[in-house]
């Protein structure tokens, strides 16, 4: 049996390592293990996730916490380090881009441990984001790249990398999404907040460059005011979010919204409900991207660049940034009935961890 170790550490991670853990539990070849190195350690953004999505108790918790980028990716390597050294895994497979997939990574890489990276080949081209510097280092060591798309092997070979251990897989949130259908039709979100699918938009709002600087947060808080008198807007806010917009002192201006509706961060079933039933999503998040060119929603994202270009030539996204004027721009397309209709990318079709595995078996038998 190959020994593997699947490794979360952070809530993006854990919508994608369902689907990949419950068809390696078919797998008459694999033993899997989860470690989860505990990057995101509260119930909301952590446990809810496991309990909603059916993900088993993990095998190894680390229990890292919040701290310093540098010092938690040093307690992640220094703790992972020492399972390794007892425990010997054959291999490891990481996905996505949190801090968790760099430092694990570099351990195994070291240790001459396999490592397959799942999301593998995504480029921003802004290393100014922690997530870019993860994806390049994670990329630069691991062994097997398993991409979303065909621009992610694309950018895999202008990096160099043989093309032989380049799998073009599809994309695994949507493995989630798509299996997951009939148990978030039965949330009760919509009636709990009061909103009527296609009379709402949603918001998610969480990064450093939208969310620490005050002027880009009040940017973007002055168009929020303005398109809310339109539409009912739903905004689970982040604990990020909202501790920045009472340090800058902007708690009226939000307050002031009538038809804005805050949350706490909300469980998978209740935010994807959210998502499928909006009238349009504005968001700084990548795997919201995803989603919304699956379900065909609108999606503003309120960055100046995007690792998921797909998403914008292909599917529903478009690029705002953070500028009132420009965020408008794009709303008053969606206003007026003018936006693109977009289509799913190839492979994002529920069977990517189906793929997944049988890479894995290819490569490691």
């Amino acid at each position: 049996m190959i020994n593997i170790i699947c490794i979360v550490g952070a809530r993006p991670n854990f919508i994608k390592i369902a689907p990949i853990l419950k068809t390696m539990a078919k797998s008459k070849h694999l033993e899997a293990k989860l470690l989860h190195t505990g990057q995101h350690y509260d119930y909301n953004m952590s446990q809810s996730f496991f309990d909603e999505l059916g993900i088993k108790e993990p095998d190894i918790y680390l229990g890292v916490g919040s701290a310093s980028q540098a010092y938690q990716v040093a307690e992640i390597m220094k703790k992972f380090d020492d399972y390794c050294e007892n425990e010997k895994p054959d291999a490891i497979l990481v996905v996505g881009d949190v801090n968790s997939t760099m430092a694990t990574s570099i351990v195994a890489s070291k240790r001459r441990i396999k490592i397959y990276h799942v999301e593998a080949g995504i480029r921003s081209w802004d290393r100014t984001m922690p997530e870019e510097i993860n994806r390049l280092l994670t990329d630069s060591i691991a062994d097997v790249f398993l991409t979303p798309s065909v621009d992610a092997v694309e950018n895999l070979l202008h990096e160099g990398h043989d093309k032989s251990s380049i799998y073009n897989v599809g994309n695994i949130m949507i493995d989630t999404l798509l299996s997951n259908q009939k148990k978030i039709d039965k949330s009760k979100i919509l009636n709990n907040l009061s909103v009527k699918p296609k009379e709402y938009a949603l918001i998610t709002l969480h990064r450093p460059s939208n969310v620490d600087n005050k002027e880009s947060l009040n940017s973007i808080l002055n168009a929020l005011n303005i398109i809310q008198k339109d539409y009912k807007l739903v905004f689970p806010i982040h604990p990020r979010t909202l501790k920045k917009i009472k340090e800058f002192s902007l708690e009226d201006k939000i307050n002031g919204m009538e038809n804005v509706i805050i949350t706490s961060p909300l469980g998978y079933y209740d935010f994807s409900r959210l998502t499928r039933d909006s009238k349009f999503v504005l968001t700084d998040s990548g795997g919201i991207q995803e989603e919304t060119t699956v379900y065909g929603i609108p999606c503003i994202t309120l960055r100046d660049n995007t690792e998921r270009p797909i998403t914008v030539e292909l599917g529903t996204n478009e690029l705002a940034g953070n500028k009132m004027n420009d965020i408008l721009l794009l709303y008053n397309k969606i206003k007026s009935g003018t936006w693109k209709k977009g289509r799913i990318p190839k492979y994002w079709d529920g069977k990517t961890s189906l793929r997944i595995v049988r890479v894995i078996e290819k490569t490691m038998l």
